[in-house]
């Protein structure tokens, strides 16, 4: 197998499993993969998943691939909040929400941490398009929001709120507190339903 015709075919796809490949190339060698790996023209993403070195500069790639090599998830928790500017820290690590098992992967790319959640909990995101034509799966700022107090139930009292330092003019100007709680009915969880409560009293929503 040449790499220049492998690359040609399946560098549109950008983050591909071997499935796709051998849908493609039904003879294809899996020892190619190492090797390609090894010399650094191919990025291994997790066991069958992977992509090209050249997508590293793409802005939003990362995202795509946390999307793209744990199905079915959507980006939310820190990570979403951090892309809303919900949270001042900047988040290194990707954090997803899955109906699959809890996983953690590593990669050139980044660290993408997955939660689970049942699967009627998998709701609440929305279809972003990125520069390069990628779309990508993301929690709207409610649903990230809803998602970390209901994985992390230690956000429990005032205190652990306020620690969380939300950023007071987004809860307030562009957080839709409606539709939050529409979505917040739908966990299902007395527990949970205290905890937004005093959330909303932390920050005077």
């Amino acid at each position: 197998m040449n790499y220049l015709d492998f690359k040609e075919n399946m560098f549109e796809i950008s983050c591909f499993n071997v499935n796709q490949i051998y849908v493609k190339y039904p003879n294809f060698d899996r020892n190619n993969l190492t090797r390609w790996v090894k010399k650094g023209r191919l990025v291994r993403l997790r066991r069958g998943y992977y992509s090209f070195p050249e997508f590293k500069k793409h802005t939003g790639f990362s995202y795509f691939i946390a999307n793209r090599i744990y199905q079915p998830s959507y980006i939310s928790l820190y990570t979403a909040l951090a892309f809303y500017g919900l949270i001042p820290e900047a988040v290194v690590q990707i954090t997803s929400v899955t109906s699959l098992k809890t996983a953690t992967f590593v990669n050139e790319f980044g660290e993408f941490s997955y939660k689970t959640v049942k699967n009627d909990l998998m709701f609440g995101y929305d279809l972003k398009t990125e520069s390069n034509d990628i779309t990508i799966k993301f929690a709207k700022p409610e649903k990230a929001l809803l998602d970390l107090l209901y994985l992390y139930p230690f956000y429990d009292n005032i205190e652990a709120m306020i620690d969380l330092r939300l950023d007071a003019d987004v809860l307030h100007n562009e957080l839709d507190l409606k539709l939050m709680n529409r979505f917040s009915i739908r966990y299902k969880n007395k527990a949970f339903e205290k905890r937004v409560k005093i959330l909303q009293k932390a920050y005077d929503l």
